[in-house]
């Protein structure tokens, strides 16, 4: 189902999608190729990429490498420059998450993590800034609730997380005089391929159910809703902001629900 908008202000505009060939990030990309963008999906798998991109060839490309490794990101990046011309949104979306308990830490899941969370986003960041000063254009970074507050066996996770939301708050005081924004996203439990088989589990499902206001767990069309706004210009005065996509997961303090 296409997102409706009033007016198309991504008909002339290239966004780069990180971690675009499943679950939130191909919503991403399809929000904005709905919505008559040029959209370039990055990714480690080629299969799936060509899944996101098949039905948008005119306007959509995919572009195999690994985020964590710096030269890959700066290579692929000149590419897209000299192949479209600019680059005017970025929605670093790529992400890992490993279970962690402190008492059987395995620090490669640390390294693992971080790279992937952390790492890849300065990498995409520092390679992007220039074309996006050039553009007037934004970066966007796919953090989550686990970045605003702790979970339980998820601690080198929630750390990783909550410097995506630091790191984007400092860039976007370095960068608004150069004129680009830069927020992030904090989805709660989404509903994708990887999360599918804890969904599944009625005592889990119950559980969750029981943390999020709406009462119903969100869907990556929901994240990819809010991209759509913060890059748009309806957004034009956000910068450093944090936005929580959540059903209401934040808004409490852990009491437990009450019957029905």
């Amino acid at each position: 189902m296409a997102i409706a908008w009033a007016s198309n202000p991504y008909a002339e505009h290239v966004v780069v999608v990180t971690g675009g060939g499943s679950g939130i990030g191909r919503a991403v990309a399809v929000a904005f190729l709905e919505q008559g963008a040029t959209v370039c999906v990055l990714g480690r798998s080629d299969a799936t990429l060509r899944e996101t991109v098949d039905d948008w060839e005119d306007r959509a490309s995919a572009w195999v490498v690994d985020v964590t490794q710096r030269d890959e990101v700066d290579r692929v990046v000149a590419n897209i420059v000299a192949r479209q011309g600019r680059i005017d949104v970025v929605v670093n979306n790529a992400g890992l998450s490993e279970p962690t308990v402190i008492d059987d830490f395995d620090h490669s899941a640390w390294d693992r993590m971080r790279a992937v969370n952390l790492d890849a986003l300065i990498h995409v960041a520092r390679a992007t800034v220039p074309h996006l000063e050039r553009s007037g254009g934004n970066l966007i970074a796919m953090s989550s609730v686990a970045g605003l507050g702790g979970d339980w066996g998820q601690f080198a996770y929630n750390a990783t997380k909550g410097g995506v939301n630091t790191l984007v708050q400092s860039l976007a005081l370095d960068l608004g005089r150069r004129g680009i924004r830069v927020n992030a996203i904090a989805p709660a439990f989404t509903a994708t391929q990887q999360t599918k088989s804890r969904l599944d589990d009625p005592t889990f499902r119950g559980a969750l159910m029981d943390r999020i206001a709406l009462d119903r767990v969100g869907e990556p069309e929901d994240i990819a809703r809010v991209a759509l706004f913060l890059a748009s210009p309806d957004a034009a005065y956000m910068t450093g902001v944090i936005v929580p996509v959540d059903g209401g997961t934040t808004a409490s303090v852990g009491t437990p629900r009450p019957p029905a």
